[in-house]
């Protein structure tokens, strides 16, 4: 039994899947940052673009 436990603890077999989800989820993470940074920035700017189609006339006389 203690040698059973001293060759689990001595296999490495999983390190690099435990590796790729901490990279992996370090990341999602940096990208969620970056969304949530960003999001400010680009709502004002689709309602810039919204009030600007919106005032936009095309071949009639605007009001």
């Amino acid at each position: 039994m203690l040698n059973l436990l001293k060759n689990f603890a001595k296999d490495e077999s999983g390190a690099v899947t435990v590796d790729w989800v901490v990279l992996t989820a370090a990341i999602v993470g940096l990208g969620l940052l970056v969304i949530q940074a960003v999001r400010p920035g680009i709502t004002t700017l689709s309602n810039n673009i919204s009030t600007a189609v919106e005032d936009t006339c095309v071949g009639v006389t605007c009001p």
